[in-house]
């Protein structure tokens, strides 16, 4: 069958080295006896290294001439085809409910929308293996102080662990990208709950992100202000802002001082 040609507007770049496909479909094995679900198999080359694992495997894509390409190069995958949006999915019927691994070669042009998904889904997804563009795959690993680390980094580093494995170059694509490639390993930490209001915790981070040049205390007084105004409380925040934590940049706090503040802030509005 002729081969699938990539599509622009779909963010496509189909990898051509079989080695680097091997090492990819190998980084499942993180998370042995799960299921898999592959995001966006294109020609099926990660897949072809994925099926001999002897685990159930399902790929979807949303590409009508790759799901084609997939049902005549892959008969013995008919069943675990599925052509859908992974964005729209429920994946919670995925498996029947069970967990499961998530890879792939993922679009760069979703990348991280796909693990913001996966973080709705994090009791179904212990694992999620894959490569990305190696700008969010640094982001994603990033440390406090890093200029990488930032609201990506702690909204997934909350509930995963984050190893960047390693770095792949343009030229084994089909069409090349304008930019490195890296692989990377996400495992489910220990955290069941968080010890704060979760929405409030997303509020802090985005908030100080969107402004990362600037001290805490600078983002977050027009937050505390917008909070009494929901919450119908109305403070002078002249002394909690004044605490030497707050003139730090984002960049510098941990999850766990993240945490701490958003229960503080939660407190102060009280």
């Amino acid at each position: 069958m002729q081969k699938v040609r990539p599509k622009k507007f779909l963010g496509q770049h189909f990898l051509v080295n079989q080695d680097i496909a091997r090492r990819i479909a190998d980084t499942v094995d993180a998370c042995p006896d799960l299921p898999i679900l592959e995001v966006g198999p294109g020609m099926g080359v990660l897949t072809q290294y994925l099926m001999p694992k002897g685990r159930e495997v399902k790929v979807v894509e949303i590409d009508f001439e790759s799901v084609a390409y997939l049902r005549a190069t892959y008969p013995q995958l008919e069943e675990g085809i599925i052509e859908d949006d992974f964005l729209k999915m429920h994946l919670e019927h995925t498996f029947g409910g069970r967990a499961f691994v998530l890879t792939g070669n993922y679009p760069y042009n979703i990348s991280s929308q796909i693990f913001f998904k996966m973080l709705d889904y994090r009791h179904l997804i212990p694992c999620c293996t894959g490569m990305i563009q190696r700008e969010v795959a640094e982001r994603l690993a990033a440390s406090p102080g890093s200029k990488s680390y930032g609201i990506l980094s702690v909204l997934i580093q909350l509930w995963y662990d984050v190893e960047y494995l390693f770095t792949v170059p343009p030229g084994v694509f089909n069409p090349p990208p304008k930019v490195q490639s890296a692989v990377i390993c996400m495992r489910r930490n220990a955290r069941e709950t968080l010890d704060c209001d979760e929405r409030l915790f997303k509020r802090l981070v985005k908030t100080t992100f969107q402004q990362r040049r600037k001290m805490m205390r600078g983002s977050l007084k027009p937050l505390l202000a917008a909070l009494d105004g929901e919450r119908g409380t109305q403070r002078d925040h002249t002394a909690f802002l004044a605490q030497p934590l707050l003139t730090s940049r984002p960049e510098q706090l941990s999850i766990a001082q993240f945490i701490a503040l958003t229960k503080a802030i939660d407190a102060e509005t009280r």
